[in-house]
């Protein structure tokens, strides 16, 4: 029932905050990513869309992104846990702070774990705020060695 809840929340949200955002939307597709090197942030981009049968949503790719790179999954605690992530990285947004404080108060017994990717987050330099379309070809450990995300 509270993943419904949130997910509902997420249905009703995604055009306004779509409509709201400034960045250009990128112009490729799950099939696109995966022709760039097998290593590269691109590929490892198609792949998750692929496997999860996602495709980018216009102007929210950075989402996507977030989730290759700190290896966030899918469920709702895992949603809601990154972005407790992006908040100890620095991020701040209203949609942020809305799902966290939603999902704080849906999943009280997932704290520890929220805290846990508040830290790690903490722990990475800060990277949310990066133009990843021009990091698309670039070698997804060396992204994630750069910015210590675990």
């Amino acid at each position: 029932m509270r993943a419904a809840i949130l997910e509902k929340l997420y249905d009703w949200s995604v055009v306004p905050y779509q409509y709201f955002k400034k960045n250009k939307a990128w112009l490729y597709n799950a099939e696109d990513l995966q022709t760039y090197p097998s290593n590269s942030l691109g590929y490892h981009m198609g792949k998750f869309l692929a496997t999860h049968s996602f495709q980018l949503q216009a102007k929210l790719e950075s989402h996507d992104v977030f989730h290759v790179l700190t290896n966030t999954g899918i469920t709702v605690p895992d949603e809601i846990s990154m972005q407790f992530y992006l908040l100890g990285n620095g991020k701040r947004s209203f949609y942020l702070f809305t799902v966290i404080c939603i999902g704080s108060m849906l999943y009280p017994d997932y704290w520890r774990y929220f805290k846990s990717k508040y830290t790690s987050g903490k722990s990475a330099l800060p990277f949310h705020q990066l133009d990843f379309q021009k990091l698309l070809h670039q070698p997804i450990e060396r992204i994630r060695s750069t910015f210590l995300i675990p």
